[in-house]
C-alpha cells in the first residue's frame, strides 16, 4: 500500500513538504452536475430565475473558491493560480460544470479544480432553489491532471 503523505511516521496529520520539489506547469480539470426539474432547466437556459443569471454567478462563485481551497480543506496548500475556468454545458435534465485551474508550481491543483466546481454546483443549486428545491449534486470528480512527478492522469469513463 502507498504511503499516506499527510501522515507522519505516527500516524499525525501534516502539511506535506514541498520544498525541495521543482516548479512545473500544472492542470488539473474537474467536473460534476446537478440535476433537476425540465421547469428549472428551462429558467437557468432562458435567464428566468428570480434571482438573476444563475451561470454568471456559478462562475464566479467557482473562481473565488479556487482561490480559497487552503482556507476550506485543512493541509491543503495555499497556491498562486495562473488560471481558473469555469464552463457550463446544458445536458438531459441537467448542467454539468466543468472547471480548470492551472499554475506553475510545487504542488498539484486537483483541490482547487473540484473545489470550484462543487461551489459552482451549490451556487446554482441556491440560484434556483425557488424554483426546484430538489435538485441533486452528482459525480464531482476529477476528471484529468497533468504535470508534476506523476505526470498525466485521466480519468477513465
Amino acid at each position: 500500500m502507498t504511503k499516506l503523505t499527510h501522515l507522519d511516521d505516527s500516524g499525525h496529520a501534516r502539511m506535506v513538504d514541498i520544498g525541495g520539489k521543482a516548479a512545473t506547469q500544472r492542470v488539473a480539470i474537474a467536473s460534476g452536475r446537478i440535476r433537476m426539474s425540465a421547469l428549472a432547466l428551462a429558467a437557468i437556459r432562458d435567464g428566468d430565475v428570480p434571482k438573476g443569471d444563475v451561470l454568471a454567478a456559478a462562475r464566479i462563485a467557482g473562481i473565488m473558491a479556487a482561490k480559497k481551497t487552503a482556507d476550506l480543506i485543512p493541509l491543503c496548500h495555499p497556491l498562486a493560480l495562473d488560471a481558473v475556468t469555469l464552463d457550463f454545458a446544458f445536458e438531459d435534465g441537467a448542467v454539468r460544470a466543468t472547471a480548470t485551474a492551472s499554475l506553475t508550481g510545487k504542488t498539484g491543483v486537483e483541490m482547487e479544480a473540484m473545489t470550484a466546481t462543487s461551489i459552482a454546483l451549490l451556487t446554482i443549486y441556491d440560484m434556483a432553489k425557488a424554483v426546484d428545491k430538489g435538485m441533486v449534486i452528482e459525480d464531482v470528480r476529477l476528471i484529468e491532471k497533468r504535470g508534476g512527478k506523476s505526470g498525466t492522469w485521466r480519468a477513465v469513463s
